[in-house]
Parts: structure tokens; C-alpha cells; sequence
């Protein structure tokens, strides 16, 4: 603890009185410094304790002494020492009556104590105070090393690091979950930080920021970004119910460096992973399935040894550029996504394989696991933004506040079906893409209908080129060709049937059909022709 005006009154050496003050004793001295001048204020920063001998003061008048302590407690003076026996026997009692009246703590400093044995004792409590602090610190550090060693990791540096706080820690990951706290009961505090947590994650690291106390609990949180690259690999919550001291900041700051560390050599073992993962993922595609389980060994095993699905994420086309356009920031969208996967993995203790491929990210994932669903989770919250964006006329955004993610899943496989997982995955981002659609699952497109496919801007200029002279034909008013042909194919080529739907004879629609074929030089015997020209007809309706 600092020194404080109780602890000099107490030091035998000083044999210091009090006159006035006395319940304000416990306030701490940053130092002691004496002044004659009748106005010491502009040369104050606030904490000093004031020896003076009222050399140049007029301590009998009242409203002088009045002026005098009002003007040291509005610069922040914690007290003042008077030298008595020198200019005044005993205090005078207009300076006590004006102390006691601001309730401003005056202490008597007897003739034979200096004023430079006050000023040294209040630097050798500091000095005391600092090295205790320092001692502390390392003492902290050799422990939270220690922790951070142990087979626990981070969960035992933030039990212990919550010991040295008197508070709690919580440990975010780069999603922003919270992945350990100390004590157990700080989980639940932890989380009500997320949007904190999430404003902290956009800043580049390193970086800080002081969260406001609870509505149930009255503490101060402080949030540390951990990492060195511009991305924030993690989140460091540490809350007390008063501001760090010293040594807790020792401490504190010995948990971020540790951290720090760890979260970077997780880095590096993770972009490790990735390049083997990648590898992985090539001889699955080729189909070799044999070989990307010797690849993988127990990394990638238990993944490879059930059901799996494989995501292919890609981002919004012209997203990026339109971010850029806009001044936004380096946004990463698939990177965000990817943490959100790897983070609920790690959560389900099940194992994912991310690898990124050019503007792509492919995802391998345990059929019904964790990821699957934060994936899952992840696309309903961006359409439920992209429908408030909507109500409020405004234009949608991803995650991060950047361009958005789209999704397509496959059905679940073996590594023996991953190149056709990987072909299932690849069809349902296409019709993502098209339909504009957050995620697309391959059981969604395999059970639905072909004719939503045929609303590509590609498929109806294809159809308006293939029925153009059709209906230049029947804009003349020379027949009605296009609604033959249309009646005559869904009729399968029946004649009277179709003639019958037409209301004409079947000589008459035997004669447009002629004029079909000629019209556009293709034969209706040709079964491609013939559905090509129903498609045609369906994408053009």
C-alpha cells in the first residue's frame, strides 16, 4: 500500500499531531513538498501533502485561511503539515477553524522534526510500496508461467490470475465465445460482454477498452486484445471491483504477454495444419482415401472415420470490391466464418478440416456435429440482418459489418464419395449465388423442382434468342406458333389432343408445326430439340 497521512502520523520518528481531518487520514501521499508562497496551487499536480511554516502567510485571519485551504483542497492537496515553534508557537486557530470547517486534514509538525525527514519517509514508503509491487509482479509471473505450463494451460492462468486480482478472468477466442473463465460463476458474466468483446475485435491488435459495470454487479472490466496481427486472435476480460493497483497490472500484463504466446504458437501450429489439411483435401478430391488417412494420422482421423459434410463458402460477388470502393476495411468474411466453425468444433470436441483456396473456403465437417450447425446457425442470423437491412430500406451487411458470406452444403459422405461431396457443395453455392441465398443445402436442391434454376438472367437470354423468330412470326398476326408449339409438347406430340386444347383442326396444327420447324431450322423428331423448346417455353413464362 502507498503511504497515507495515517501512516506518517503513526511513524514514531515524526511524532506528527492532528488538528483537523481527522476521518480523512487514509488518504494515500504521493509525496510531500513544502512551500512559503500564500499561493503554492499552480506548482500542485494533486496527492501532495503541504509543509509550510506560514512564513508569508497571515495565519490569524479567518477569512484569509478560509481562501487559503479552499484553494489546496480544489487542487487536490491531501494535507497540510505545519511547522509549529518556528514563525507560530502553536497553529493558529483561524487556520484549525478553516481546516475543520472544510474538514481538510492538518497535521502539527513539531520543531524538531524537519521537513526533509517527512519528505524522506514518504519517498521510502513509495520506494517500499513500488518494490513490494514489483516483487509481487514477478512473483505473479514465475506462477501464471507455471499455470500456463501445466496440462491445463489457460484455464489454470486465469484461476490463478483471478487470485491475484480479487476478481474473475475470462478467456475469448477469435470468434468471441468465451472459452474459460475463473471462478466458473465469471462464464456467465463473461458473456454479457459479447458486443464489448465484438467492438474490441474490429480494432486492430493490440488494443484495450474498459467495459461499464453490471446492472447486478457493481465491478470494473477491462478487455485485452490479444495477438500481433491485425486480426485479434483472442480476448483477455480481467474484473475487479476497483482499479488495478500496481501490482495487479503486473500481473495482468504477464497474462496478456503469456497468452499472447500461446494464441501465436497456436497460430503457427493452426497455418501448419491448414498446409497439411490442404494436402488432405487433394487426395480426397483425387480418391484416394487410403492415402489421406496416412496423411492425416490422428489429426484428421476421427473426422475421416465418420459420416462428414463438406462446405464451400465463397463471399457475395462484387462485395469486396464495393468494401473497397467504400473505404471499408480489410474485412474477412470467410474468416470469420472459419473461426465461428473451428471455435463450435472445439467447443463439441470434434475435429474440422478449414482450408482456404483462393477466394474459396472448403470446409469438411462431422455430419450433425457442432460446426454443421453453427454454420447452419451463422447463415439464419445473416438472412434475419439481410431482412431488417430490407424492412429498413438499408443494404445488408456480413458479420463483420463487410461483405457477405454464401454457403453451399453437401449431403453427408464417406472419403471415399468426397469428390462427389465436394461437386454437391460447389452446385449448391452456384444456386446460393443465384438465388441469393445465405445457404444452400444439396438435399435442398435435389428435392426441389428445375424449373427455379431456369430464372437465370443466362437461361432466359438463351430461351428469348432460341423463340425470337417464333414470336416475330406470330406479331404479324400470320398465326399463333408459339401457343401451338407450347399445347402440342405438353401433349406430347398428340395431335388430335392438342388440337382439341387449340379449339383448331389437326391438319391446321400439322401445318404449324411445319412452320416451326422451318422457321427455326431444327427438327421436332429430335427429342433434345424438343426439350430445349420446353424449357425454353417454361424460362420465357
Amino acid at each position: 500500500m502507498p503511504p497515507t497521512l495515517a501512516s506518517l502520523v503513526q511513524h514514531s520518528a515524526l511524532k506528527l499531531g492532528v488538528r483537523a481531518g481527522e476521518d480523512r487520514l487514509d488518504t494515500a501521499v504521493r509525496w510531500a513538498h513544502p512551500s512559503e508562497l500564500d499561493d503554492p496551487v499552480p506548482y500542485m499536480e494533486g496527492g501532495e501533502l503541504l509543509l509550510t511554516t506560514a512564513m508569508k502567510l497571515d495565519a490569524e485571519d479567518a477569512d484569509a485561511m478560509r481562501r487559503y485551504v479552499r484553494r489546496l483542497a480544489d487542487a487536490g492537496v491531501v494535507g497540510l503539515g505545519f511547522a509549529v515553534g518556528v514563525n507560530y508557537e502553536d497553529i493558529p486557530q483561524a487556520l484549525v477553524d478553516a481546516a475543520a470547517e472544510a474538514g481538510f486534514p492538518l497535521l502539527e509538525v513539531p520543531r524538531r522534526t524537519p521537513f526533509i525527514a517527512i519528505s524522506k519517509a514518504v519517498s521510502a514508503a513509495i520506494a517500499a510500496d513500488q518494490y513490494r509491487a514489483v516483487t509481487a509482479g514477478f512473483d505473479a509471473q514465475r506462477e501464471l508461467t507455471r499455470a500456463a505450463l501445466s496440462a491445463e494451460g489457460p484455464t489454470a492462468l486465469l484461476d490463478r490470475l483471478a487470485a491475484h486480482v480479487d476478481g474473475w478472468a475470462a478467456l475469448y477466442d477469435a470468434s468471441g465465445a468465451v472459452v474459460a473463465a475463473a471462478p466458473e460463476w465469471a462464464a456467465r458474466r463473461a458473456a454479457r460482454l459479447a458486443a464489448d468483446v465484438a467492438r474490441l475485435r474490429e480494432r486492430p491488435a493490440p488494443a484495450s477498452a474498459v467495459a461499464g459495470a453490471a446492472d447486478d454487479r457493481e465491478d470494473r472490466v477491462e478487455l485485452q486484445s490479444l495477438g500481433t496481427g491485425r486480426r485479434a486472435r483472442g480476448v483477455l476480460a480481467v474484473g475487479t471491483g476497483a482499479p488495478l493497483g500496481t501490482a495487479e497490472r503486473y500481473a495482468v500484463h504477464s497474462a496478456i504477454a503469456l497468452l499472447t504466446l500461446t494464441t501465436e504458437r497456436s497460430r503457427s501450429l493452426h497455418e501448419a495444419e491448414q498446409r497439411l489439411g490442404a494436402a488432405v483435401l487433394r487426395m480426397l478430391l483425387a480418391g484416394e482415401p487410403d492415402h489421406a488417412r496416412a496423411v492425416a494420422g490422428g489429426l484428421y482421423g476421427g473426422l475421416l472415420d465418420a459420416p462428414f459434410r463438406v462446405l464451400v463458402a465463397e463471399t457475395a460477388p462484387g462485395a469486396a470490391a464495393d468494401e473497397a470502393a467504400a473505404g471499408g476495411g480489410a474485412a474477412d468474411p470467410l474468416g470469420a466464418l472459419a473461426d465461428a466453425l473451428e471455435a463450435a468444433a472445439a467447443r463439441g470436441g470434434e475435429s474440422v478440416l478449414a482450408v482456404p483456396d483462393g477466394d474459396r473456403l472448403i470446409v469438411l465437417a462431422p455430419d450433425g456435429g457442432a460446426a454443421v450447425a453453427a454454420c447452419t446457425e451463422y447463415a439464419e442470423a445473416l438472412e434475419e440482418r439481410r431482412g431488417a437491412a430490407a424492412g429498413r430500406h438499408e443494404p445488408a451487411a456480413g458479420a463483420d459489418g463487410g461483405a457477405e458470406p454464401l454457403v453451399g452444403l453437401s449431403a453427408p459422405a464417406g472419403p471415399a464419395a468426397a469428390a462427389s461431396a465436394y461437386r454437391q457443395a460447389r452446385q449448391a453455392l452456384s444456386v446460393a449465388r443465384r438465388r441469393g441465398r445465405a445457404l444452400v443445402e444439396h438435399e435442398q436442391v435435389a428435392a426441389g423442382s428445375v424449373l427455379p434454376l431456369l430464372a437465370d438472367d443466362a437461361v432466359r437470354a438463351f430461351a428469348d434468342g432460341m423463340l425470337r423468330a417464333l414470336y416475330e412470326h406470330d406479331a404479324t398476326g400470320r398465326g399463333d406458333l408459339v401457343a401451338s408449339l407450347r399445347a402440342w409438347l405438353s401433349r406430347h406430340g398428340q395431335w388430335d389432343a392438342a388440337a382439341a386444347d387449340l379449339g383448331v383442326h389437326r391438319h391446321t396444327l400439322r401445318y404449324r408445326m411445319r412452320r416451326v420447324e422451318e422457321i427455326l431450322g431444327r427438327s421436332l423428331d429430335d427429342p433434345d430439340v424438343r426439350m430445349e423448346l420446353w424449357l425454353a417455353l417454361k424460362a420465357t413464362d
